[in-house]
């Protein structure tokens, strides 16, 4: 199982960490990020509309015009559009900031806001189709794979699970691709991530799993790479469900048939069952099944990411 020994770095809105660099010389602390997320990793906080120079305080700025391709104003000052210094600065952090792992923004700011923006129009009210920060929208377009997530939707404990797992399979590509990609780390990269690709996205692990096995001695992994993993991190958004997540417990608990006595495998397939019936958290058949891995040491199964996508101490898959 996995050991996490080096902190992933994540880049994050400012005023989430305590900094007061709002309109209003204040901040947005998230209780969340400090007491549950500090201490697992490296903030690298920033602020787009201080880097391009507006002053703290300042006159709040918000979308208007045309949601897709919105232009930034003051609420006061509209003559000035900030949609181009905004992007401007996107590319430049997109470019510089390579050894992020992923990024949480400050949901609702034009921005850094990833959705739901209010676009307002000429009559003064908002369009009833929402829009995205401009800068948030584009770092996105920039690292179209980057792991990024709003600080709003981390409360919800299936979305926090699933982010913070793409965020470590980002930093394990990054550690890969410094080690070097050959195409024998990428055949044992995708060997690790098989079962937690499973559980998030059955089809694309079908679809991934044929195109590495279809690779010949010579194709270029510093070509297939790079796409093998934007599909791979593309599939993870997708939330693991209790259906897909039993399946795989269930494909997991297969290993061991020839191991258990059948009272251990009824136990844990009843487990099973009691997660995938929501009455127990997936924590529960995960424990009782890394147990038994402990005492019928398997290799294969032991490297699969999806046994420990994450550092336990975080406690995310004790909420579902």
């Amino acid at each position: 199982m996995q050991a996490f020994s080096r902190k992933p770095r994540l880049a994050i809105s400012a005023c989430l960490t305590g900094l007061n660099v709002r309109y209003n010389a204040g901040h947005k602390q998230s209780p969340l990020l400090k007491d549950l997320l500090e201490s697992h990793f490296e903030w690298r906080p920033l602020c787009p509309e201080v880097a391009i120079g507006l002053g703290v305080p300042r006159e709040p700025i918000r979308l208007v015009g045309d949601p897709a391709h919105p232009a930034v104003t003051g609420i006061r000052e509209t003559a000035t559009d900030l949609a181009g210094p905004l992007r401007a600065y996107a590319e430049q952090v997109a470019d510089e900031l390579d050894d992020i792992s992923g990024y949480i923004f400050m949901q609702k700011s034009p921005s850094c806001g990833l959705e739901r923006v209010k676009v307002y129009q000429n009559n003064g009210h908002p369009s009833p189709q929402g829009g995205r920060g401009v800068y948030a929208a584009a770092i996105c377009a920039r690292r179209p794979d980057l792991p990024v997530e709003e600080e709003g939707r981390l409360h919800d404990p299936v979305l926090r699970e699933n982010f913070i797992s793409r965020v470590y399979a980002y930093a394990d590509w990054q550690q890969l691709l410094r080690q070097g990609l050959s195409r024998g780390a990428l055949v044992r990269f995708h060997a690790r991530y098989k079962y937690l690709l499973m559980a998030h996205n059955p089809q694309a692990y079908r679809t991934l799993g044929r195109q590495l096995g279809s690779m010949s001695r010579d194709d270029d992994p510093l070509q297939i790479g790079p796409r093998y993993f934007s599909l791979l991190m593309q599939a993870l958004r997708r939330c693991a469900s209790r259906g897909t997540h039993g399946n795989v417990l269930q494909h997991l608990s297969g290993y061991l048939r020839n191991d258990l006595a059948q009272a251990d495998k009824a136990e844990l397939r009843q487990l099973i069952d009691q997660y995938q019936q929501g009455v127990v958290p997936l924590v529960v058949p995960m424990t009782l099944l890394r147990h038994h891995l402990r005492q019928h040491p398997d290799p294969y199964l032991l490297q699969q990411a999806y046994l420990q996508p994450h550092p336990e101490t975080l406690g995310l898959r004790n909420a579902i």
